[in-house]
């Protein structure tokens, strides 16, 4: 097994996984470019050609299929929730109040900030137009499920207030479940081999829920977090990377052929087991100067920021044109670039500004060990 001395010098940035930390921001770039289709909200769905959509020629593969951002972060999530809190859960070094105080700190602020303030810009909306912007459930109901983090856990009517919080609504529960297995049983290959197989069973089938996607994936990416710890000693490491990286390049091209012209459920399958291998090899130390390493560590901290931000955004821009009277111009490169760049620009601030300090404060006040603000923390 490695040591921790020994993997927060081989490259990484204050303990962090600097390849992890540059895809988590790629996958969130991709949800924000699927959701650029936001802006062709007619009233009552999304109409849109997609090939007119501003550098489609050079984002097409954002456009088409960043939706699976979302498995992406779930499958990071998973890497780096084993990795960090495996053995410290199961020790009892993570406690399940501190366990609570970590999620809740780092997850719970910014959504009830953006939960609050969609509320307000649907109001505004719906007064304008007589029905809400892309997401409808905006009631009483659904804002007390959305309070609670439970806007998809199966008693929602469907997608409410700030939408994109769906995933990180599914996750919570996900994390309840690695908590309780990490306590009684610690890390166990097979039950993560279990919680992937029975995701594909239930996608091979057609009987795959928001849920059953959301721990297979969150649970392959803890496969890769074990190939990581656990790749062998100093005269094997070498081979077995270089296996690794063999099969995570040759394995896309050998299955193309047949994937090509496969649904979408087996297509879904497929990238599940190939999650693991490729998550392995992403977290491989990067090389690169502090310089570089601060401006990757800096674009992760934007992911859930930004992955919040962009639909009160979307809804600003949206309030403004039907305020001025016009239609929105979202074929248009200018509405684009600037939806991207203030997106991320306020990911920035808020995160410096607002999430970050007041995680601190929270775990300040409820009274976060100083090792896990040394080593949990760090990853959020």
């Amino acid at each position: 097994m490695r040591s921790t001395n020994t993997l927060f010098a081989s490259g990484q940035n204050g303990g962090k996984l600097l390849g992890l930390e540059l895809l988590r921001f790629i996958a969130a770039f991709a949800v924000l470019v699927w959701h650029y289709q936001h802006f062709a909200f007619d009233g009552t769905g999304i109409i849109v050609v997609r090939e007119q959509q501003p550098f489609y020629a050079l984002l097409q593969p954002f456009y088409e299929y960043g939706r699976y951002g979302v498995q992406v972060f779930w499958s990071i999530s998973g890497f780096i929730f084993f990795w960090r809190y495996g053995t410290s859960v199961h020790t009892d070094l993570v406690s399940g109040s501190r366990f609570f105080v970590l999620r809740f700190s780092r997850l719970y602020p910014l959504h009830f900030a953006t939960l609050l303030l969609v509320a307000l810009l649907q109001a505004l909306f719906a007064t304008l137009n007589g029905h809400y912007f892309v997401y409808p459930n905006n009631d009483p109901y659904h804002f007390l499920l959305q309070l609670f983090m439970a806007s998809n856990w199966g008693l929602q009517a469907g997608y409410s207030f700030n939408g994109p919080i769906w995933s990180i609504s599914a996750e919570v529960l996900v994390y309840t479940i690695f908590y309780a297995c990490m306590r009684i049983i610690g890390r166990s290959l097979w039950i993560n081999s279990i919680a992937v197989i029975f995701s594909v069973t239930l996608r091979l089938t057609d009987h795959a829920t928001v849920f059953s996607d959301c721990i297979g994936y969150f649970y392959a990416g803890g496969i890769g977090a074990y190939m990581f710890l656990y790749d062998g000693g100093a005269g094997s490491v070498r081979i077995w990377r270089r296996l690794a990286w063999l099969t995570a390049l040759s394995a896309p091209i050998i299955a193309w052929p047949f994937l090509s012209a496969a649904s979408e459920q087996t297509v879904m399958s497929a990238v599940l087991l190939y999650a693991p291998v490729f998550l392995y090899c992403i977290a491989q130390p990067l090389r690169v100067s502090p310089h570089v390493a601060r401006m990757i560590e800096e674009c992760g901290n934007l992911t859930y920021s930004s992955y919040l931000l962009h639909f009160p955004l979307q809804l600003l821009i949206a309030l403004y044109f039907s305020i001025s009277g016009r239609a929105i111009p979202m074929y248009h490169a200018p509405l684009f670039m600037f939806f991207i760049g203030v997106s991320f620009l306020a990911a920035y601030f808020v995160y410096h500004c607002f999430e970050r300090p007041v995680q601190a404060l929270l775990r300040v006040r409820f009274g976060t060990p100083s090792v896990i603000r040394g080593k949990v923390a760090k990853h959020g």
